[in-house]
């Protein structure tokens, strides 16, 4: 059992003590800057902004200065010394050490500057948003980048300033090493789309723009979230503008959603794929709580948790099987005309589209890496921000076959940029790589895992991404958790069966 290697056995040093009682209290107030992130995103009235971003500046700066005091510098330095220290407290000190080299090189003003910068951003791109118009955002988005590539030139790098941002969000990972795999990648995906364009097999999806009263949807989607093994007494589900998870830790997780009466799967798919960020979170050894260990190990197998429950078993066969009776029945009249054979294909229909958390699983990646390659490009100073919807449309134009009429379903339909999350992406086709080779892992280890699903069974594949990813939190890094796994590293061809497999099946190819 995992459970096993993370207990402690060996009695701390008053080092040790001292290092966890100072790692304690930057987890509380990153938590409580979590809980007003929410709050922003979620409840706060639109006046609050310009207070909120202070009250969050101020934060950081406390959580930065905690973070770099000299103290606790030297507090590391004895104990990267110590021998004998147990599991927990090695990778403690392991991944703080790392953190803590990368933060001592960010002025604290910046650091404040760049929180107080996003917090009034993300208001100003949900104005833009609404009125379709890039150029509102736009000057508040060039501060944003010009803060980034401080960071980048401050942190160091090698090759691209790009690469300094990637590491953030997952240790290790380089342009370097995502330039053939996304091009690898790109041709496949590219292959699939063409031949399942061209095949005679249609596909009919008008039922999902019927009226469905988002009060039925909102039960529906709790009802599922219940069934995957959510714990809502240690949960709850809000809406926002963009559907995000956040919280303080297991006990205390927040979850958003969005809601459109006339597309009845949009809020389920998203609210599903909350859940699974949502279910790691709570599923983390509790040892780990106020540690900085008491998350998801990098943001790929984040995604990897979210983009599972969506996709591998959100849209399959078996899943339905058990659950599309239980929303016939919640939805009588609209769906009585609709048989499961064609249900089932309208929720995986391959088309391209403008919008990427609304996408097929067969163009997602696609959308990813156009959003890649003009961060890339912005940060390296190849693309100047006022660029962005124009280059934006081309490449939409290119990889998908459309143009997005306007910026609101174009280039500001995602928060992340808002947020300065530059290197976030990238991730996503990361966790829908892992996502793949994790499943079929767990086939492996559950006989008749698929059985189980179209029973309506959805907790024992709950429990074992709890037992075998969720609980050691950052306790191990991304390659140690697939290679124990799964036996072997991170492989992308499973992700590529997988899609073959189920849209040769569905389009005839």
């Amino acid at each position: 059992m995992v459970s096993q290697r993370t207990q402690n056995t060996v009695a701390e040093s008053s080092e040790m003590l001292s290092f966890r009682r100072t790692i304690g209290e930057i987890q509380d107030l990153s938590s409580i800057q979590g809980l007003l992130g929410w709050d922003l995103e979620t409840m706060m009235p639109k006046k609050g902004a310009i207070i909120r971003a202070r009250q969050m500046a101020t934060l950081t700066r406390l959580i930065h200065e905690k973070t770099t005091a000299p103290e606790l510098a030297e507090l590391l330095k004895i104990l990267e010394k110590q021998s004998g220290l147990d599991i927990i407290p090695q990778a403690m000190v392991r991944e703080f050490s790392r953190e803590y080299e990368r933060a001592a090189k960010i002025p604290t003003d910046l650091m404040e500057e760049f929180v107080q910068l996003t917090a009034e951003a993300h208001h100003v791109w949900i104005e833009a948003r609404e009125k379709k118009q890039f150029s509102i955002f736009q000057p508040l988005l060039c501060k944003i980048v010009e803060l980034n590539r401080k960071i980048a030139d401050i942190v160091g790098y090698e090759g691209s300033p790009y690469n300094a941002l990637l590491d953030e969000y997952e240790v290790g990972l380089t342009t370097e090493q995502l330039e053939p795999l996304f091009a690898s990648l790109k041709t496949s995906l590219i292959s699939l789309l063409k031949r399942i364009q061209n095949s005679k097999a249609s596909v009919d999806t008008s039922f999902l723009n019927r009226h469905y009263e988002a009060e039925k949807q909102l039960q529906f989607l709790k009802f599922i979230l219940t069934e995957m093994g959510f714990d809502f007494d240690a949960g709850r589900l809000d809406l926002s503008a963009h559907p995000f998870s956040s919280g303080t830790g297991y006990t205390d997780v927040r979850m958003t959603t969005r809601v459109s009466e006339t597309d009845l799967f949009s809020a389920l798919s998203s609210s599903m794929h909350e859940a699974g960020h949502g279910m790691y979170s709570q599923g983390v050894n509790p040892q780990l709580h106020r540690t900085n260990l008491s998350d998801g190990t990098s943001l790929g197998i984040h995604e990897s948790q979210s983009r599972m429950w969506e996709n591998i078993i959100g849209r399959s066969h078996a899943f339905w099987r058990y659950y599309y009776p239980k929303l016939q029945g919640l939805y009588h009249p609209q769906l009585d005309d609709v048989s499961f054979d064609r249900f089932y294909k309208a929720i995986n229909t391959v088309q391209p589209s403008f919008i990427r958390v609304e996408a097929d699983e067969v163009t997602y990646n696609l959308h990813i890496l156009i959003r890649y390659e003009i961060e890339k490009a912005i940060i390296e100073g190849d693309l100047p921000v006022s660029d962005i919807p124009s280059a934006w449309n081309a490449k939409y134009q290119e990889y998908l076959g459309v143009t997005p009429p306007d910026d609101a379903i174009g280039c500001l339909q995602d928060v992340h940029w808002s947020h300065g999350s530059f290197g976030y992406f990238p991730t996503y086709t990361l966790g829908n790589l892992y996502s793949a080779q994790f499943f079929q892992q767990a086939t492996l280890d559950i006989p008749g895992l698929e059985a189980k699903i179209a029973n309506g069974d959805l907790k024992t594949l709950k429990r074992w991404l709890n037992e075998q990813i969720h609980w050691v939190g950052k306790s191990e890094r991304p390659a140690q958790i697939v290679q124990r796994v799964c036996n072997e590293p991170l492989n992308a061809q499973y992700f590529v069966d997988y899609l073959e497999k189920k849209y040769s099946q569905i389009y005839g190819l």
